[in-house]
This record gives C-alpha cells, sequence and structure tokens, in this order.
C-alpha cells in the first residue's frame, strides 16, 4: 500500500480486510482491559499482536500463562496456538493493522489527569505509523483526548493525514472483571471517530468481535459517554455512602432500608454502601471531568461533592472501628486488626484503587499491627503507593480469635461467614454480609 493510494480506496481496504478477517490486531496494554479483547479477537480468527512494556508479561503470556485470575491459562494457550504473539518491541507497531490502545490513565498527587501512559505509547510508535491503520484509544479521559493529544502526534508523521490515509477512533473500554453475566463479545461498544471514515473503519474493527456496536457522532461524545457511565455510578455511591452515615447516627440500619426501597418497581435502582471507592474507574474518572470543565470555566460541584464523600470513607470506617474497640476498653494503638478481603471488589483479585489498601494504611498509621486474608489475593502485590510486606492469612477458627478485630472490606463469596462470626472477637462489617443484629458484629 502507497502513500499515494486514495483515501476511499485505503478505507475500503482496511473495512475489507477487516470483514475478512485478514486483518492483523494490535493491542497496547495487556491487563484487565486489553487481554480479554485480545482473547476475543484471537477467539473469532484474528492474528493479534499484543505488546506490554513488562517484559515479565510478555513473557508469562508467550509460555500460555495467566496472571489474572478470572482468565484462565488454557485459554491463553488456545490463543497462542491461534497466532497470538505477545512483544515489548513497539518497532513491530508496522506489522499491525489495527493499534487499540488499552493503558492505564491514572490521577496524580494533585488529582488531575495523568496521560503519561498513553502519550509514551503513542509516541512510541508513531514512527512505525503507516497509511491505512487505525488507532482506537479505549483509555478512559476527559472529553477531546482523542483530538487534542492523539490526532497531533499521529499526524507528525510525515504522510500521514487522520480521516484520509489513516483512521481514528474512541472506543471506552467497559469491563466488568469477575461478572458472570457479561463477557467482552455480549457489552454492547461505543465507537466514535474523528470523522465520518474513520468511524466508518472502527465500527468494521469492533463489528467483528463484539455483538452490538453503538456509534455516536464524535470522539469527544464518546469520550463524554465513557465519563458518564461512571459518574452516574459515582455520585448514586456518593449518596447512598452520606446516608449510611445519616441512617447510622440515627440507629437505623442502612442495608434494611435499601431492601426495602428495592422492592419499589420502578424509579429506584439499589446501589450499596462501602468503605470508599475501588477499581480503575470509579475512584478516578470524575476528576477527568471536573478538571476538563475548568478549562470551559465551569465548577462541577455536585460531581466533586460524592467524590468527597466517597475518597472520606476509609476514614469513616476507622472511626467506627476505633468505637467499636474503645467500647471493649481497647485502643488501635497496638491491637491485632485482620482486614478481610483486600481487593476492591468481590469475588476478583483486581487491587487497582482498592479502599481496603487505604484502611490498611490507616491502621498502620495509627499503630495497629495489619494482617490480611484474601483467597484472591496470596501475596500482597506490588504496587506503585503501597507497600506491605505480607501474604494472606489462612482462615481457622484459632487465627481469627488471634485478632482483636476484623475488618470485612472485600465481601468475597468463598469467606465462611458463619465461622467468622462465631469465632470473631469484633467485626467491623463495611459491606453489609451480616443481616441480623449480633453483640460482636458493627456495621460500618
Amino acid at each position: 500500500m502507497t502513500m499515494t493510494s486514495s483515501p476511499n480506496s485505503l478505507k475500503q481496504d482496511a473495512i475489507q480486510k477487516f470483514s475478512d478477517r485478514k486483518a492483523v490486531i494490535g493491542i497496547l496494554g495487556l491487563g484487565y482491559v486489553g487481554l480479554p479483547l485480545m482473547l476475543r479477537f484471537s477467539s473469532v480468527g484474528f492474528k493479534v499482536l499484543g505488546f506490554d512494556i513488562d517484559p515479565e508479561k510478555v513473557e508469562t503470556l508467550n509460555a500460555g500463562r495467566s496472571y489474572i485470575e478470572h482468565i484462565k491459562s488454557d485459554t491463553l494457550a488456545t490463543a497462542r496456538t491461534q497466532g497470538f504473539e505477545a512483544t515489548t518491541d513497539m518497532k513491530r507497531a508496522s506489522e499491525v493493522d489495527a493499534l487499540i490502545i488499552c493503558v492505564p490513565t491514572p490521577l496524580n498527587a494533585h488529582r488531575e489527569p495523568d496521560l503519561s501512559f498513553v502519550i509514551n505509547t503513542v509516541d512510541a510508535i508513531v514512527p512505525f505509523l503507516k497509511p491505512g491503520q487505525i488507532m482506537s484509544l479505549e483509555s478512559t479521559t476527559y472529553p477531546g483526548t482523542t483530538d487534542e493529544e492523539l490526532l497531533p502526534r499521529i499526524e507528525s508523521r510525515p504522510g500521514l493525514e487522520v480521516g484520509k490515509n489513516f483512521f481514528l477512533v474512541f472506543s471506552p473500554e467497559r469491563e466488568d472483571p469477575g461478572n458472570p453475566n457479561f463477557e467482552t463479545r455480549t457489552i454492547p461498544k461505543i465507537c466514535g471517530g474523528h470523522t465520518p471514515g474513520c468511524l466508518e473503519v472502527g465500527l468494521a474493527l469492533y463489528g467483528q468481535a463484539i455483538d452490538k456496536v453503538v456509534p455516536v457522532s464524535s470522539t469527544r461524545a464518546a469520550e463524554m459517554t465513557k465519563l458518564l457511565e461512571n459518574i452516574h455510578r459515582s455520585v448514586n455511591i456518593g449518596l447512598v455512602n452520606e446516608m449510611k452515615i445519616v441512617a447510622d447516627r440515627m440507629g437505623i440500619d442502612i442495608h434494611e432500608v435499601i431492601r426495602a426501597a428495592a422492592t419499589k418497581p420502578f424509579g429506584f435502582v439499589p446501589y450499596y454502601p462501602g468503605p470508599g471507592l475501588g477499581g480503575h474507574c470509579i475512584p478516578i474518572d470524575p476528576f477527568y471531568l471536573t478538571w476538563k470543565a475548568r478549562e470551559y470555566g465551569l465548577n462541577t460541584r455536585f460531581i466533586e461533592l460524592a467524590g468527597e464523600i466517597n475518597h472520606s470513607m476509609p476514614h469513616w470506617v476507622i472511626s467506627k472501628l476505633s468505637d467499636a474497640l474503645n467500647e471493649r476498653r481497647k485502643s488501635i494503638r497496638g491491637s491485632r486488626v485482620l482486614v478481610l478481603g483486600i481487593a476492591y471488589k468481590k469475588n476478583v483479585d483486581d487491587m487497582r484503587e482498592s479502599p481496603a489498601v487505604e484502611l490498611m494504611e490507616l491502621l498502620r498509621e495509627k499503630g495497629a499491627e495489619v494482617a490480611y486474608s484474601d483467597p484472591h489475593v496470596p501475596v500482597f502485590p506490588k504496587m506503585r503507593e503501597h507497600r506491605f510486606d505480607l501474604r494472606s492469612v489462612e482462615l481457622t477458627p484459632e487465627s481469627l480469635a488471634s485478632f482483636d478485630v476484623v475488618l470485612l472490606a472485600t465481601d468475597h463469596a468463598r469467606f465462611d461467614y458463619d465461622m467468622i462470626r462465631r469465632r470473631s472477637t469484633l467485626i467491623v462489617d463495611t459491606r453489609g454480609v451480616y443481616l441480623e443484629p449480633a453483640e460482636n458484629v458493627v456495621k460500618a
């Protein structure tokens, strides 16, 4: 394919290549988003080349082994036999027809967007881009990122013009790790293109692997759609967390109230309080919009208030734990605390932004001796901001009895909650697991 090919022929060639499943798919970032997407494209007959900067991940994948609990090694081994390969060599971006970016978009220390993973990835592959390719950004970000950050970088490559001989879309990830009711194929996919031609190629790309692709008018509309989805959850969780505090002060069980309200067949959707927000999306994404809104002279007070409430939850939980110990003539300092469940949500091994880790930090700062038990996380992982040299404690009647308090942070199904209640001196329940009142259970 040459630089002189007409824009329409390049677009039609790309669409045909995806339709015939002869295209090579490149996925940059092989984590909780990129790996399931790779498996899906591989399963429908595409050759997939995966890129990651972590040599250990690449070596593990090329050996047909998984490092994510809910992704089984046999599915990776099958993908390998179907042509999947992982690499750290960004020069190989020239070998693929689609470049799908699935890298983290965290916040920095000032709670501002950190696009360094996205920008560094794009900068690394720009020298190897070629006419006829499509680039899709799936990482959640603020409206305008695709146009303002990716577009000029692509067009800095001599001879490339987005919408004419190169195609650019934003198609946000919608993964829900550990949810057995949905998989990559069955979750509808939003796609917005920089131009109508870009959108056509994007729909051809994702239409081969996803049951339903939902087109929107622009990359900015697609970026805003993803933020709305997660801000909707953040605001509603913030509301129910605030209701939890009010109900607690009034001596009312908020979980009983939520269960009762949920019997209404219309106009009410149940959200559940917890020790804080976890995962890579809900604690982070709202601040991407609040940051960008300031550029337009707007203050997103409603969104920021929900964020403040959710961010304060770990501190409220620790105050409840402190009060419960005080009533038993103990202080946090010197107490042995077992944190039950440290993944960010039940039945997964995903530790991203887990509120349980912040609880562990707060307890350690106050002088507690902290341990944890989590069947999904046998060894505390290496994390950028948190360091604990700990292994998961096996739950036995003897081990439970050795702790002054058990802090139930993540309600994994594999825990024996009846045994935990019977053998624990004190339980602080942040998830509403224990519905019936008990002398040794404190709701938080």
